[in-house]
């Protein structure tokens, strides 16, 4: 499937990649950009003007924090809590399921 500009956007390639380049700097990540592109600019894909979000930020070297090392830093929390607190079930369940998602995300 090959995806081409439409008539009706009004951004030029450049500007998408300026505005992706500032929504980074803010701290978001390439999911949640396009997010935004999509609901406040009426870009449905960044795609369609060439570049994929996750190509602009490493053409620029911009680098942001993916899900699953976010995943990553909250089982290390877990972990000590649990190492603290032997009998808390429910945070050995919570660290049996942030593992998991870590697994499905590989």
């Amino acid at each position: 499937m090959v995806e081409t500009k439409t008539d009706w956007m009004k951004m030029k390639p450049s500007e998408v990649e300026a505005l992706v380049v500032e929504l980074a700097q803010k701290g978001n990540t390439p999911s949640k950009i396009g997010a935004i592109l999509r609901d406040q600019q009426g870009i449905p894909r960044v795609k369609m003007l060439g570049k994929k979000v996750s190509q602009i930020l490493a053409e620029r070297k911009i680098t942001y924090t993916t899900e699953k090392e976010l995943y990553q830093a909250s089982i290390e929390n877990v972990k000590k809590h649990s190492a603290q607190h032997k009998h808390d079930y429910t945070a050995k369940k919570a660290l049996a399921k942030k593992l998991w998602h870590v697994k499905k995300l590989k």
